[in-house]
Order: C-alpha cells, then sequence, then structure tokens
C-alpha cells in the first residue's frame, strides 16, 4: 500500500468535507460520498473523487462499495462514517416512523456499509473503522432523544466491534464532537419541523422558545470550533499505530466524559438540565 485510501460519507458540508478537503491535502486518496446528485457534482468540482451514497438505500451502499473498490484495485485503508442527521422533539412527540428513520441513517445504513468493508479490510490484515459519534453519544439532553439514542447505540457497537477486531489489525474507534460549526443545527431544525408536530404538543411553549432561537441571526453554541478540530482527531486515529477508542473534540465533550464518571447521575442530570 502506497497511498492510504478512504471513503468518507456525508461530505456535502460541515465536517464531512472540511475532513475529505484536509485529508486529500495531507496526500490521501479520498472518495468523498454524498447523497444527493447535486452535492456529489460540487465534490467533484472542488477536485475530490466523489460519488453518490445514501445510507438509506442498500443497493446504493452496494454499488458505491464496488465502485470504490473498481477505482483501488480491491483495496481500501479507512472508512469515516460521519452522514448523520439529527431529529430534534420530545420523546413522546416521536412517531414510530420518524425515529425509526432517525436510526435507517445514523445507525442501520452505517452499520450496513461498515460490514459491506469489514471482509476486505480482515483478508488486508489493516484497515480503520472511525465513527463519527457525538457528546449525545454518552450523556442525554432533553428533546434530543432520538439522536441521542441513535449515538448511543453506535458508541455500544463500536465498543463491541473494537473488541471483535482484536488481532485483525483492524481498528475501530470513534470520534466524539460536541458543538462543532455546520450546517447540522439547520438541518435538524427542517426534520422537526418536518416531523414533529408543535401546535398539538404538551411541549408546544418549550418548542416555540426553540423556534425562536434558532432562528436568531448569529446564534452560536457556546464551545463552538470549527470543523478542522474533527480533522484533527481523525488524522489522529487514523495514523496512530494504536489508536485509541474515543477522540473528543471541544471542550463540552472532554468535560462531560469526566463528570459522567465521577458524579452522581442526579447531580450530572442537573446539569444537563440546566443546559
Amino acid at each position: 500500500m502506497t497511498q492510504k485510501t478512504i471513503l468518507i460519507t456525508g461530505c456535502s458540508s460541515g465536517i464531512g468535507l472540511c475532513v475529505a478537503q484536509g485529508l486529500q491535502q495531507r496526500g490521501y486518496r479520498v472518495f468523498a460520498s454524498a447523497r444527493k446528485s447535486a452535492d456529489v457534482e460540487m465534490l467533484k468540482a472542488q477536485g475530490l473523487e466523489a460519488l453518490q451514497l445514501d445510507l438509506d438505500d442498500s443497493r446504493s451502499i452496494d454499488v458505491a462499495v464496488a465502485w470504490v473498490l473498481e477505482q483501488t484495485g480491491g483495496e481500501l485503508y479507512a472508512l469515516f462514517n460521519n452522514g448523520a442527521y439529527g431529529q430534534a422533539g420530545a420523546v413522546e412527540d416521536l412517531r414510530r416512523d420518524v425515529l425509526k428513520q432517525q436510526f435507517e441513517t445514523n445507525l442501520f445504513g452505517t452499520h450496513e456499509l461498515t460490514c459491506k468493508l469489514l471482509p476486505l479490510m480482515r483478508r488486508q490484515g489493516y484497515g480503520r473503522i472511525i465513527q463519527n459519534g457525538s457528546l449525545l453519544g454518552f450523556v442525554s439532553l432533553p428533546y434530543r432523544g432520538a439522536y441521542n439514542a441513535s449515538k448511543y447505540a453506535l458508541r455500544g457497537l463500536t465498543e463491541t466491534l473494537r473488541q471483535e477486531l482484536t488481532g485483525s489489525g483492524v481498528h475501530a474507534c470513534l470520534v466524539e464532537p460536541g458543538p462543532v460549526t455546520s450546517k447540522f443545527r439547520h438541518n435538524s431544525f427542517l426534520a422537526y419541523q418536518r416531523n414533529i408536530d408543535a401546535e398539538n404538543s404538551v411541549h408546544r411553549e418549550y418548542y416555540a422558545g426553540v423556534e425562536e432561537r434558532l432562528k436568531a441571526e448569529g446564534a452560536v453554541v457556546p464551545f463552538t470550533l470549527p470543523p478542522e478540530a474533527v480533522l484533527e482527531q481523525v488524522i489522529r486515529a487514523l495514523e496512530s499505530s494504536q489508536p485509541r477508542a474515543h477522540y473528543f473534540v471541544t471542550v463540552p465533550t472532554t468535560l462531560f466524559s469526566v463528570l459522567r464518571r465521577i458524579l452522581p447521575y442526579s447531580w450530572l442530570e442537573k446539569i444537563l438540565l440546566k443546559i
């Protein structure tokens, strides 16, 4: 293996786009994927090898994997599972189909894509599976139940996979961001508008407040970092001879990883409710 190759999901903007561009500049051969054809064309215009990949569609996953391996001659060093979105809304306002859709994208599609590539990596005797987790994959905030649950599940699945890959030369790990500059909040707001009946909810007063904050120009979450902070940790996960299980990004993620271990849950819960 000379030039390291990597497939990245969710490259239309934010973290995925930043990591794709950063790794290409670092000398990696990057295959940047996006769900929409218009975004694929945008990626190509930026000089990236781009392809369409919809995590909700098994056929799309099969076609994407086949195309990437055709381009590389059947080799792949790494997979960065970044594609995801956040479904906001109170737990009792989440219809079954809405919760299922959150898991289809954030967990099931990611899992299917990973499993398509693992046999190849095992045969090679090397490889990296890097999952884009979240602060909300190990602490929970109210009105983020669908996203919390999907990221908790991804964390559990990845930690288990990491153990099962012991001795194979393939390593699985989680990069876990907190607030990062991206279109995530905007896309989450759109999903909330599509799927939550705010007007008829017992939580409608809270929703009204959220809508006002999200519509505010220049609203910024404290401790927000640019997506380059995630790129830095992805590089560490790719290039360490013994990658760690978890790479934390932003002050809140590092802080709450500690607080979760040392505080009684009742104390931690009070802090989270104030946030």
